[in-house]
């Protein structure tokens, strides 16, 4: 296992963390097709005891992974010792937080569940502009975390991030005591989210930057044979997921990269990449490939929307942008299952395509002059 500076932290972080999201379950999809988290708690437990005694020191889970139970599950496999050889890491859920004590409520139900005195990286999740201003600030959030600092309950304090870039810099500069943070970021993600410039921004003001999402849901790991025959012209025998991962960990600003790991091959292959990786071990040749590799992703949208949302927002809710990128997702990496799970059960409702009706408000708006009212009905008829 090869072992990475974690920001300014006196700690060596492995360069491969197990993300305890996507457990393997009984089943993937119930009949009435929501996602299963009925956690197959043998073949969990194995997978993470298997990485930790391969040199993983990163477990990171969260309070509503798996409807709740993988911080139970998460708590189990680190008995036996294991818990002394990691670092865990878990999120305050902050969408809950509707008074300041409900921080220190839900942070003892969490280290009660985990089956541990201490976090060792407590995290606020998924900040967004709007949870910073509207429930870290007024709920005195950072105080409590401040105070269950002090009491030996929480060792280092983070967040993870969903929303624009500017909002990544708000959250960073907002509080000069967070450790570190956490960001989706692959080679697809460059300049979405946080993007390459909030990952430099962070690691330049010294904080670990890990990372989610390294393979895009397990996107980059299955590419289209287009794809896949651009990887294949480097004449290595690299995986996709390898060049993923390696593609990251060839970054200095990379802490540590989160993979969500659902079977025990999937950590075996990970394992084995970790122990190849390193900074500055893809040469120009390697890295023009991955350039190629995105552009031709890109041209696989169907639609040119940039997602600048200039076109919101839509009287009759629709968020239009977030309907246009899940319908190219599936167009792009061959995925409309993917696509439609997360349209149906992670996207509301009043905000999906078939809320459209057709004004046209929209379209008076946008730069690239796309026939949003036309596409509505193909979107939703595709993902419903």
């Amino acid at each position: 296992m090869q072992y990475r500076k974690f920001g300014k932290l006196d700690f060596r972080v492995s360069a491969l963390g197990f993300g305890a999201m996507r457990l393997p379950t009984e089943s993937s999809l119930d009949s009435g097709d929501k996602l299963s988290d009925n956690i197959a708690e043998a073949k969990a437990i194995q997978m993470i005891r298997r990485a930790i005694d391969e040199g993983v020191n990163y477990v990171d889970t969260a309070y509503g992974y798996h409807k709740g139970n993988s911080e139970i599950l998460v708590g189990k496999a680190l008995r036996d010792g294991y818990r002394d050889k990691v670092k865990l890491a878990t999120k305050s859920p902050v969408w809950l937080i509707k008074k300041p004590e409900d921080f220190d409520r839900l942070l003892e139900e969490q280290l009660n569940k985990l089956r541990t005195d201490h976090i060792d990286f407590y995290l606020l999740h998924a900040l967004s502009r709007d949870r910073w201003r509207n429930i870290v600030l007024k709920q005195e959030v950072l105080k409590h975390a401040e105070a269950a600092k002090q009491a030996g309950k929480i060792k280092h304090i983070g967040f993870s991030f969903h929303d624009e870039e500017d909002a990544f810099y708000e959250i960073v500069d907002g509080f000069d005591k967070w450790d570190f943070c956490q960001i989706q970021y692959n080679y697809m993600d460059i300049d979405e989210q946080a993007g390459v410039k909030g990952l430099k921004y962070a690691a330049g003001k010294g904080l670990a930057v890990v990372i989610m999402e390294p393979l895009l849901g397990g996107r980059l790991a299955n590419p289209p044979k287009d794809i896949k025959e651009i990887l294949d012209e480097s004449g290595t025998e690299r995986s996709p997921s390898y060049w993923a991962l390696e593609w990251l960990w060839n970054q200095p600003e990379v802490s540590v990269v989160l993979s969500g790991m659902s079977s025990l091959q999937q950590v075996e292959d990970n394992l084995v990449s970790a122990d190849n990786s390193g900074v500055g071990l893809l040469g120009p040749e390697d890295l023009d490939i991955i350039e190629r590799v995105r552009n031709r992703y890109r041209e696989r949208a169907a639609i040119p929307c940039t997602g600048c949302s200039y076109c919101m927002p839509c009287p009759n809710n629709v968020n239009i942008p977030r309907n246009f990128e899940l319908y190219n997702g599936s167009e792009i990496y061959d995925d409309v299952e993917g696509s439609r799970v997360t349209y149906n059960n992670f996207f509301n409702e009043e905000n999906r395509a078939a809320s459209c009706i057709g004004c046209r408000v929209c379209e008076e708006k946008c730069p690239q002059k796309i026939l949003i009212s036309d596409w509505m009905p193909k979107v939703h008829s595709t993902l419903k």
